[in-house]
């Protein structure tokens, strides 16, 4: 839901600075893999030396700058393959560095069975995650889609920073743990979801079918989200 209704917000903040980059001379690549090693570095520190407040206003603003390189490449006419399977990529690196320093700081900083509660959950997150993009690009890698699910990309982003600022602030450390333990929760469902999906496309298509599958060469994630 978020990911739809912020691409026009995203478009009216950042459209005067992807005008200026593209001016420059500026490659989009080079904005999608900066803007990665940024957000990479910024979790990676801030958040495992327990500076969460800042860490969640960094990391959110890098995330939500992450558009820039999609504009610049429509405005420069280089939208491509190369393109959304770069970006597709680098956007597991930032979420898995995200989670990973949420799940680093549970275990330096949070005493007793909430912080082994806290980490596993960071942890779930992490794994699912990285499940949740592969199921709908594996689908359309085989002809098939996989447009559902409970919570995407830009929702779970959303979910983790906005807990971590809280946290930061001062809310009780339960509070992240509520969070990721629903991120959790509907990234799975999500998961379920696009399986469920693939499954009933497979069963119409026919066992003869190219849908089928099973011993094709897995392909790029691709764009999913």
């Amino acid at each position: 839901m978020l990911s739809r209704s912020g691409r026009g917000f995203a478009a009216a903040v950042f459209g005067p600075a992807a005008r200026v980059l593209v001016r420059l001379g500026v490659s989009p690549d080079v904005v999608t893999v900066g803007g990665t090693a940024a957000t990479t570095v910024a979790a990676l520190t801030l958040l495992p030396t327990d500076h969460l407040t800042a860490g969640a206003l960094v990391v959110g603003a890098l995330v939500v700058a992450d558009n820039l390189d999609g504009q610049m490449a429509r405005m420069m006419d280089r939208v491509s393959r190369w393109g959304a399977f770069l970006d597709s990529t680098m956007d597991r690196i930032a979420d898995a560095a995200l989670f990973s320093g949420l799940l680093l700081w549970a275990l330096h900083h949070v005493e007793g069975p909430l912080g082994g509660w806290t980490a596993a959950l960071a942890l779930a997150c992490l794994v699912l995650g990285g499940v949740v993009p592969y199921a709908k690009a594996r689908a359309e890698g085989l002809g098939m889609t996989a447009n559902v699910g409970l919570a995407e990309r830009a929702d779970r982003l959303v979910v983790a920073l906005v807990a971590t600022l809280l946290v930061g602030l001062g809310l009780p450390v339960w509070v992240m743990t509520v969070a990721l333990g629903l991120l959790a929760l509907a990234s799975a469902v999500t998961v379920v979801q696009r399986m469920r999906t693939v499954y009933l496309q497979a069963r119409a298509a026919g066992p003869g079918s190219a849908a089928d599958g099973q011993d094709s060469a897995p392909t790029p994630e691709g764009a999913a989200s």
